[in-house]
């Protein structure tokens, strides 16, 4: 694999982590202040979700670099 095609990689998907974390917070504002699941909204769930969309957002994509600078150091 080429260095360029690696790097490329790893771009997507650490582009994918971010966005699947922003989509889980955006859909537990949904649940929360709309009707989707159920009439009213529901708060609690839709705040488990938005705080995990939030997590997720914020540490995977931390979590994959770490990953990879392990990956790259064992291969030197």
């Amino acid at each position: 694999m080429t260095d360029d095609a690696k790097w490329k990689r790893r771009f997507y998907w650490f582009a994918a982590a971010r966005l699947a974390g922003l989509a889980i917070f955006f859909a537990g504002l949904a649940i929360m202040f709309t009707d989707v699941l159920r009439e009213g909204g529901w708060p609690v769930v839709g705040s488990v979700l938005l705080v995990l969309g939030l997590i997720d957002a914020l540490v995977a994509p931390k979590l994959l670099k770490k990953h990879w600078d392990k990956e790259d150091q064992a291969k030197r």
